[in-house]
This record gives C-alpha cells, structure tokens and sequence, in this order.
C-alpha cells in the first residue's frame, strides 16, 4: 500500500500489469503446452481421436514374432491386403508416445503383469509380447502354461507378462446338478494376488448360449436359476469383482486396469455400409472420430460399477477407436478359415497394438 500511496493508484495498477500479469499468462500457457502434450495435469484423453495412414506401422512385423496364435495371424493365413496395418491412432488434443519395448521393460523390470479374461484378453496379450520381443529380438524368453495361466517371461529383465482365462470372472463351479456361473462368488481371484499390474476384462461371453454356454444354471446368494437377464448378470458379477478390487488391491504396490468392451463388426449398417453383412473385405477405418451406430451398452454398465469402487482402477476405454477399425478383424483369415467369419478378434499385428501402445502411456 505503501507504494501506491507514492506514486498513486494508477501508476501501482501499471507495474501490476506490467510486472505479474505477463508472468501469469507465461504460466497459463506453459500449463496449456504441458497438457496438450499429455505430460501435464494426466487428463489427456488418449481415447478420442482418428485412425491415421502412418507408414511407420506396425509396430511389428508378424513374422518375426512366432508364437503368434493361428487365429491371429492374418498375413499368413492368407489375407492379401495389408494396408490394415499401417494406421495410427492419433488422439485430437494430445500426442500418443510410440509404443518402446525396451523402455516398457526397464520400467517393468523384476515385475509381473497379468491379463485376465476371455480370448480378446488373449489377444492384448499376444501383442504385448510382440510388442516387447520385437524390442528385444535377442533377449532370451520362455513361455510356459500352469493350469489356465499362460507365462511369457523375459529372462534377462525378470518380467513376466502373463494370461489367466477367466472369461467372467466370477467362478464356474461343477456341481452335482451341473455347471453353475456363481455371480457372487470369485476364488479364481486367488490367482492374481501378487501381480503387479492387473488387466482385467468380460463381456464376450455373457450372451453365449447352446453348446457353447460354459454353464447349466446362474446362481446369486442363495437363488439358483435356469437364466437370467445377461445384462443383470454382468452387471452383478461385475460388482463383485469391483468389490475384491476394494478389499485386495494395495493401489501403492499394484496397478489395475480394466479393458473396455472390445466391439464385434457383423452389421454394417452401424457404419452406414447396409449391404455388408460382416467385416469381410473392410480395408478401411471408419473415418472421423465417432461411430454412426454409438456404443454398445456394455459399456455404460461397465463404467457405472467402475465409478463405485474406491481403489483407483484405470478403463483402457478402448470401444469408439475400436468400433471404427471394422477393417481390422480376421474375417476369413483367422482360426476357421474360409469356413468361418471372425469379426470379433482382431488381426496381429493390429488393433490392441494400440491398446497397448495407451497402456504404456498411462504407465
């Protein structure tokens, strides 16, 4: 006040103005720099965004990664046409760092790393190992299988990138009166005490019926039922599994992800194509940064038990970049050949290179 009284208050406003305003606005806008580069306050929405032709992808090539699933392997089952390969997903308010295997191993060095759930789980998997093994082509690996667990190790880092199928979940149980899916009941989690990073997911399977339906009756508390609304039922074992996530994760020690809902292409009047009828000779990304035919409804119940649990539990929100990649699924070139029409899973190398390539942004 002193010096205002000095010189007077229009004079104390100018070397306001002149001295802290320009040191606020410096401030702002290295914050606003930060941000859209992702390194600043971590809100950088990785998941929205469009599909890019980047001549740099993939990230690997198939055939020097040979343990690749047959039903993944698309270029050598046969599929002519690459240019599926060659997209990269570019977020609209922030850059994606290039996947680096050895940089993913150091900071993973001594380590464990777990997915868990169905066969598109098994998919981000097999690109995982890919990714990091076509970082490290010479570094001795082995992989193993105990039980349902399959254990891909990199020696000379000690990191273990492992699978447990689990494809809800919650427990299926043989009974005396038959297979019952336990909506409540989760001891399969046993497995995945002293993992240091857990990638969950479900959903495929909840809609199966017929033969392939692993189960003869749904049970919840004490109700044993024929069926139930499937909805209901994700949502339910999903709420169980939120609660183990509650009373079993050290968040200081381990870090949990969730894969979002991995889309299906079967319809193409979702993407405005009425005449195709599955994902068979797709070539291209749906363009822009939406899909005509909006988000399954999975994803909604998905996000509503995650909003209830406390422990902090990261959604690789992978459905819109995946729903617009109707050309990245194996059609005809995948585990039944010209017999089947796979537009489920996706070709490796391919999408969940990218799940992964956010994967290790986030970490």
């Amino acid at each position: 006040m002193g010096k205002c009284v000095e010189c007077g208050f229009s004079c104390c406003v100018h070397r306001f103005f002149s001295g802290y305003v320009p040191l606020f606005f410096f401030f702002l806008l290295l914050v606003l720099v930060l941000n859209v580069n992702g390194k600043g306050s971590g809100q950088c929405d990785f998941f929205t965004g469009q599909w890019v032709m980047d001549d740099s992808y993939p990230l690997y090539q198939p055939a020097t990664c040979p343990f690749i699933e047959r039903e993944f392997r698309c270029e050598a089952n046969g599929r002519p046409d690459l240019i599926y390969t060659h997209y990269r997903w570019r977020p609209l308010a922030c850059n994606l760092l290039r996947f680096n295997g050895r940089d993913f191993l150091e900071r993973m060095r001594g380590k464990s790393i777990m997915f868990v759930g169905d066969s598109l789980s098994r998919n981000q998997w097999q690109s995982l190992t890919c990714l990091l093994h076509s970082a490290v082509p010479n570094s001795n690996y082995t992989l193993a299988r105990v039980g349902d667990v399959s254990i891909f190790t990199f020696m000379e880092y000690k990191v273990k990138v492992m699978l447990d199928r689990n494809v809800y979940l919650v427990d299926v149980v043989r009974e005396d009166m038959g297979r019952v899916l336990k909506l409540d009941s989760i001891e399969g989690s046993k497995l995945w005490k002293g993992v240091d990073m857990l990638i969950f997911n479900t959903w495929h399977w909840w809609y199966r019926r017929g033969p392939t339906q692993p189960w003869d009756y749904i049970q919840v508390g004490s109700e044993v039922m024929k069926d139930m609304d499937r909805m209901k039922a994700f949502e339910i074992a999903l709420t169980t599994w939120a609660a183990w996530v509650d009373a079993n994760i050290d968040p200081t020690r381990v870090k949990v992800f969730f894969q979002g809902i991995s889309p299906s292409h079967y319809n193409g009047s979702l993407w405005n194509e009425p005449s195709a009828k599955s994902c068979l000779r797709q070539k291209t990304p749906v363009a822009g940064s939406t899909y005509p035919g909006g988000l399954p409804p999975a994803v909604a119940v998905l996000k509503s038990v995650l909003s209830t649990i406390k422990k902090p539990v990261t959604l690789l929100d992978i459905t819109t970049l995946s729903l617009l990649r109707k050309d990245g699924h194996p059609s005809i070139y995948g585990l039944n050949g010209p017999t089947g029409m796979d537009c489920s899973h996706w070709c490796l190398s391919g999408v969940p290179d990218t799940w992964n390539e956010i994967l290790y942004n986030l970490i």
